[in-house]
């Protein structure tokens, strides 16, 4: 499985994900696109899924028809 770090998601948590391929935003040169922008890179680059801290991203984005799946933590580590 392909996963998406998206800015202020603990890169530690990387450990705990071995067997699947990881990458962050800003390894991806993505640090600057907002979270509609951010999406729709990640699936035109064939990411699986998207974990943020970024809680209120459902509220944010239309989700519909998306083929990302994305994961919100908590931002309290």
């Amino acid at each position: 499985m392909l996963i998406l770090f998206d800015q202020g998601t603990p890169v530690g948590i990387r450990d705990a994900l071995s067997g699947h391929e990881v990458k962050t935003a800003a390894e991806q040169g993505w640090s600057s696109l907002l979270n509609g922008q951010l999406l729709s890179a990640a699936e035109q680059t064939g990411f699986d899924v998207l974990l943020t801290t970024d809680t209120n991203i459902h509220l944010q984005q239309n989700m519909a028809g998306r083929r990302i799946a994305v994961v919100a933590i908590s931002p309290n580590r």
